[in-house]
């Protein structure tokens, strides 16, 4: 456990180290008001064969939540996913999230290519072409940043990654809303088809919202896998965590 200091917000992080010599790493990103936490059930699956990265983001359970609305964004989110890296001495690794963690994955593989060798979008999105879905989807994510701010931390609901989640600020989480789940453009939608690392696209048998993203990236995207974990919803990870862990480990024994 440690954190990574980025201009005075102080980003929590864990290294979970594998027993493999010169084992590839891997950086997952959580989903909106979840944290590290929701990755415990891989972290012995996948540590086997590889180092093990997980965090929280701004605002999120253990990292800072700034009172400046300006220091929550998606650049920043991306910037701090580098800096946990480099932090960690590495060049590559596979950069794998669900959700909101899954959209910074594709946007992060948009802004360090270089730094990627596979992807794995869990339960996610990669946003809209169309002003209109983005305006609705943006909609959604100022209300939820109202609710935290009138209602405070019991406005998360309890959703399995909320459940295993433990949070300090519920305003750090209504920035959040505002400023990384909110979308500004369709440059991470429009890159799909330019991605050229294998990508691992999976989806709940039960998360009827993302099934359909599910579908358009594994379609647009030319060395896609699309697995559909049966019985399992949003939180695929957490719902069917032997399903899920077979299917991750599947996809990384064939890179």
């Amino acid at each position: 456990m440690a954190e990574l200091n980025r201009d005075g917000a102080a980003i929590y992080y864990e290294w979970h180290p594998s027993a493999a010599q010169d084992a590839p790493s891997i950086l997952l990103s959580h989903g909106y008001s979840a944290t590290a936490s929701m990755w415990r059930g891989q972290i012995q699956a996948l540590t086997t064969t590889h180092n093990l990265i997980t965090w929280d983001m701004r605002g999120h359970g253990r990292s800072a939540s700034p009172e400046d609305p300006n220091l929550y964004s998606e650049q920043l989110s991306v910037d701090d996913m580098a800096g946990i890296l480099r932090e960690c001495g590495i060049e590559r690794a596979i950069i794998g999230g669900l959700s909101l963690g899954g959209y910074m994955t594709l946007a992060f593989h948009l802004a360090h290519p270089d730094m990627c060798d596979a992807l794995m979008l869990f339960d996610t999105g990669p946003g809209y072409k169309s002003d209109k879905g983005r305006a609705a989807w943006n909609e959604s994510a100022n209300e939820r940043g109202a609710a935290l701010d009138a209602q405070g931390l019991a406005a998360l609901g309890k959703g399995s990654e909320v459940r295993v989640a433990e949070h300090t600020s519920a305003s750090g989480l209504a920035h959040a809303a505002r400023g990384m789940l909110a979308q500004h453009d369709d440059r991470v939608i429009q890159s799909l088809p330019h991605i050229e690392l294998p990508t691992l696209v999976l989806v709940g048998e039960d998360d009827a919202p993302f099934r359909i993203p599910t579908e358009y990236m594994a379609n647009k995207i030319p060395n896609a896998k699309k697995v559909i974990l049966e019985g399992a919803g949003h939180a695929a990870n957490i719902d069917k965590p032997e399903g899920f862990n077979q299917a991750v480990r599947s996809f990384l024994d064939s890179l």
